[in-house]
């Protein structure tokens, strides 16, 4: 079974829409989708109510399980000095506590906890500051120490489980459009996105879930980091 968050749109429903066509069980959670398979459900949800994650019912499994956090959100692009109201609370509660908090949901119940796979999808910007991006560049290296942090807990108790913190470089999705429509008064970096765009190099989301699949199709060595610009799909 493969869980994944934020399958509206994107790398999300591009992940979805990959594993169902292997014939993977996909359970995706979410505020919507308009993803109908006879292999894929359903559990709505919205990841900002930090409430209705920690009550949100969890089927439990005796298969292998992955649970995929994708949704994330980059928040105002502003620097932090010209905000009216600062969104680092709803920044971190997205990216940060809301997969955190399935990732316990979903693991504390797995009898065989070798058979779990985490992968949290990361950001090349949780290793450099990006100005006008504090609260997601912030949030996506709490994310990476999170996941490192819970495979050593795992491992000290002597589990195995694969976890991944993935940087899935520049995609063509809805982000990079609020991207590109930011003031550029307020972004240095508008010129550099939009010429991303402009010059066809952006990823697509179909090309980064097959990069994914890819991934995690390799033998398992126990590195965490891993950046989907340098994974060749087979």
């Amino acid at each position: 079974m493969i869980f994944i968050t934020g399958v509206s749109r994107g790398l999300g429903k591009a992940i979805a829409e990959l594993y169902l066509s292997k014939g993977e069980k996909v359970t995706g959670i979410g505020r919507s989708t308009d993803l109908a398979h006879s292999n894929f459900s359903f559990l709505k949800c919205d990841l900002s109510d930090l409430d209705a994650v920690r009550n949100m019912e969890i089927p439990s499994f005796d298969e292998p399980i992955t649970l995929i956090n994708n949704a994330g959100i980059i928040g105002e692009i502003s620097r932090l000095s010209d905000m009216e109201n600062v969104d680092v609370d709803q920044v971190m509660t997205v990216n940060v506590s809301a997969p955190v908090i399935l990732t316990q949901k979903v693991y504390k119940d797995l009898k065989n906890k070798d058979a779990f796979t985490l992968v949290n999808i990361s950001s090349g910007a949780a290793n450099r500051a990006i100005p006008s991006w504090a609260s997601y560049c912030a949030s996506k290296a709490a994310l990476n120490m999170h996941t490192e942090t819970f495979l050593a807990e795992e491992q000290e108790k002597g589990h195995a489980p694969k976890v991944y913190a993935v940087a899935p470089g520049v995609i063509d999705t809805g982000m990079q459009t609020q991207i590109r429509a930011a003031n550029p008064e307020n972004f240095s970096g508008h010129e550099n996105f939009k010429s991303l765009k402009e010059d066809g190099n952006l990823f697509s989301s179909e090309e980064a879930a097959k990069r994914l699949s890819q991934l995690l199709h390799f033998e398992y060595v126990g590195g965490v980091f891993h950046d989907l610009r340098e994974i060749t799909v087979q």
